[in-house]
């Protein structure tokens, strides 16, 4: 069976002994070394297929879609009277803070180009946003492979508050709202 690979699109082809009676199967990369996760569908005539890659991987109007993800929506400000911070809880990163200087940042994979990075393979190079209006910190899905977890379900959107944690790959970071001193 064959699947791509969805950070670079390279094709690999898996065997009965990986796929076996899995719904998702994952595999790193032998071209950029990344590891991906495909779903796999059996159809009612027991052949098996993955998901194609989403939209923003393919190479055919990728760039289109990936300037619309991270475009930063109008209205958006940081509150004067309160600093947010963002601290990893757990992970390889565990233990960094970080403080948000602007009213969206892009969480991603270390080297990967975003904002806030997090040493983790399975985070997308721009996984997800923050965006802050005021003191309403909003988590945004940026489409990212493995997905975002907010109270241990996939989200796409979800409004944080003070202390919220969320998940990404295998961190758990956590929003803090304080009054500036």
């Amino acid at each position: 069976m064959e699947a791509l690979c969805g950070h670079c699109g390279a094709k690999h082809n898996l065997n009965d002994k990986q796929v076996g009676g899995h719904t998702k199967v994952q595999f790193r990369c032998s071209q950029c070394g990344q590891l991906t996760v495909v779903n796999i569908t059996t159809r009612p005539d027991r052949t098996r297929s993955t998901t194609p890659l989403p939209s923003f991987a393919r190479t055919e109007g990728a760039a289109d879609v990936l300037a619309e993800l991270i475009k930063e929506p109008p209205g958006l400000k940081l509150p004067t009277d309160k600093s947010i911070t963002l601290t990893v809880v757990a992970g390889l990163s565990q233990g960094t803070v970080h403080t948000l200087e602007k009213p969206r940042v892009i969480l991603g994979r270390k080297g990967g180009g975003a904002d806030i990075e997090v040493e983790d393979a399975e985070v997308s190079r721009w996984h997800c946003a923050l965006e802050v209006k005021d003191t309403a910190v909003w988590l945004k899905d940026l489409e990212s492979t493995n997905g975002t977890y907010y109270d241990n379900e996939r989200t796409r959107a979800a409004m944080l508050e003070d202390g919220i944690e969320f998940r990404i790959g295998s961190t758990i970071l956590r929003v803090n709202i304080r009054a500036q001193k």
